[in-house]
């Protein structure tokens, strides 16, 4: 079904939980929060969809982008490890996080138009206007929303620093 491999199942039967749970982060806190259940869901899930798109990848950039979110995510849940709960930490958890949901969204968008309606794509060719007006308009929903989480912690601090 929609020509997806065995391995191919697994790669994106693993991943697939990582989206609704990002959206509901990204509903309830405006970010990825790393320490709560739903951000535990989200670790695990990012890792298999990462490692395994080394294992199903058939563009070169695949494996950039499988590489890139590892790192991400490693670097969103191991900052305040290294850096201790500090305001610094915070940006960087919430940018890389934010950053590996919009890497878990492109390849996710691009495969979903490549393969539905089964048989019949939407998108054949990756210069397609619909493909690049998708990826265009979730690069224009990571920067609204990294401006909009960004302002948010800086209100934030400002709101700490403040208090007596």
């Amino acid at each position: 079904m929609f020509g997806i491999s065995p391995l191919g199942w697994v790669h994106t039967l693993g991943s697939l939980p990582a989206i609704p749970v990002a959206f509901y982060m990204f509903a309830c806190h405006g970010r990825i929060v790393p320490k709560s259940a739903p951000g535990a869901v989200y670790f695990v899930c990012m890792l298999i969809g990462a490692a395994t798109a080394f294992l199903v990848a058939h563009q070169p950039v695949s494996y950039i982008i499988g590489a890139l979110t590892i790192l991400l995510v490693l670097a969103g849940y191991g900052i305040e490890r290294i850096l201790g709960p500090t305001r610094i930490a915070r940006y960087v958890e919430t940018v890389c996080l934010s950053l590996s949901a919009f890497l878990l969204m492109v390849p996710t968008v691009t495969e979903i138009l490549r393969r539905v309606p089964d048989g019949h794509p939407l998108v054949t060719d990756l210069k397609s206007p619909l493909l690049l007006g998708a990826q265009g308009g979730l690069l224009a929903i990571l920067v609204i929303g990294l401006t909009a989480q960004i302002v948010y912690l800086a209100r934030q601090g400002k709101t700490a620093a403040n208090r007596p």
